[in-house]
């Protein structure tokens, strides 16, 4: 058994979701599992449908675009409209217009998660259609009947006894058929669906892959395997050959996009290798992360835009104790929010995350209570690995550095483009 990932640019439209059937095609022996994406930008358009209807906005415009940038792409596969895929779409989307019939429910997690993972849902009905349609035999599965997790909305926290008991128990790798299900969503003990974060379908990919004793992952991308930037950003990179478990962790945790971080962790637990190749060549090598030991390499940029810098101090202007922080990180913790970068000195902490609007709210409003906060939004976290001086002094040219912290293999800065 094989486990394949394609991310939402792989099925953005009916040429991405061919490519995906030609993927497919070149392993006919089967024993394979698909893990698909939202299609396209599927995702932040349900988030901007999630947040009109929370704000009591008009919904009607954005989910119209929704339902019909999905209508386009099954026009594009499928010759004839009376397929039952488009019948089985339009019942699935139905599951929105119930929500959004209702009051918003107090919880903005929970109301998210109902809503945005109906895109993950509808992209792998599409996607196993089309290749059914194509003479690809495989079998839809509902991830939500495999991935159990507990009830952290848009952080569902993976319980792992009980996912491994239920995927062996439906025997998948005993046989030679295609699976085809969804990345980012699980279910809870109520039933109720979740999204195991942003970006999360390589993590479930990982997840399928750790139960089933899979040989291999392939996280087929939009570039040619893993870079040493983003060559959006970049123009001069430069492609990894492989990788070692513990590089590509320490990449994924300071924010290279390429891999969901929580991805490597369970894959290096089980010894099974990660292979992230270009879905437009699939025939070429990429990259290949696997148990090697760590070993001099490129040094790697990475860019977190969004970012936060708060200053905290204390009221009564004492020292920063060990009580301090973890009251502090608690803080962070039950809202869910991770701390990219911190640094503490006598009397103030200073700590750099990832922007968002409806959590930080609540932070700050929390944090309030015992601290001064002093705080910056619109900023960038600059990373190195394995820094070079040079790399570093073009790389903060011409920006305002608000903070920087250097270790022996990496090297962070918080700036401010001018």
């Amino acid at each position: 058994m094989q486990v394949y990932k394609f991310g939402g640019a792989s099925a953005k439209d009916a040429d991405g979701v061919r490519n995906i059937a030609r993927v497919v095609g070149l392993k006919p022996d089967g024993g394979l599992l698909i893990v698909v994406s939202a299609m396209g930008k599927t995702t932040n358009a349900l988030e901007d449908l999630t947040n009109a209807y929370v704000d009591r906005k008009d919904t009607e415009e954005i989910f119209n675009e929704i339902k019909a940038y999905h209508e386009g792409i099954m026009d594009g596969l499928f010759e004839d409209r009376n397929h039952p895929v488009y019948d089985e779409i339009a019942n699935t989307f139905v599951e929105i217009d119930w929500i959004l019939e209702e009051e918003p429910h107090d919880d903005y997690g929970f109301i998210y998660d109902q809503i945005v993972s109906i895109g993950e849902l509808v992209s792998t009905k599409i996607v196993s259609a089309y290749l059914n349609h194509t003479g690809l035999a495989n079998q839809w599965i509902d991830a939500r009947n495999f991935i159990h997790t507990d009830n952290s909305y848009r952080e569902g926290q993976v319980d792992w006894e009980k996912t491994r008991t239920s995927v062996t128990a439906a025997n998948l790798s005993c046989d030679n058929k295609t699976y085809v299900s969804q990345g980012f969503i699980g279910g809870t003990s109520e039933n109720f669906t979740t999204t195991l974060g942003r970006e999360g379908s390589d993590y479930t990919a990982a997840i399928f892959a750790t139960c089933l004793g899979a040989k291999a992952v392939t996280i087929w991308k939009d570039v040619p395997g893993v870079l040493n930037a983003d060559p959006k950003l970049f123009p001069d990179t430069n492609k990894y050959e492989e990788l070692s478990y513990y590089e590509a962790l320490e990449m994924t945790y300071y924010g290279a996009t390429v891999i969901h971080p929580k991805t490597i962790k369970p894959l290096q637990n089980a010894c099974i290798p990660l292979y992230v190749k270009p879905f437009s060549a699939p025939t070429e090598p990429g990259t290949v992360i696997h148990n090697i030991k760590p070993a001099a390499i490129l040094p790697a940029i990475i860019v977190k835009s969004r970012q936060s810098l708060f200053s905290l101090s204390t009221k009564d202007h004492s020292f920063i104790t060990e009580a301090h922080l973890s009251s502090i990180f608690k803080c962070f913790s039950e809202n869910h929010i991770r701390i990219n970068l911190m640094q503490n000195s006598a009397l103030t902490v200073s700590v750099c995350f990832d922007w968002d609007e409806r959590r930080y709210k609540k932070l700050i409003a929390k944090l309030n209570e015992d601290y001064k906060v002093k705080y910056n939004t619109g900023l960038e976290l600059l990373t190195v690995r394995h820094y070079q001086k040079e790399i570093i002094l073009k790389l903060v040219a011409g920006k305002t550095i608000y903070l920087e912290q250097l270790n022996r293999n990496t090297a962070q800065y918080v700036v401010r483009g001018e």
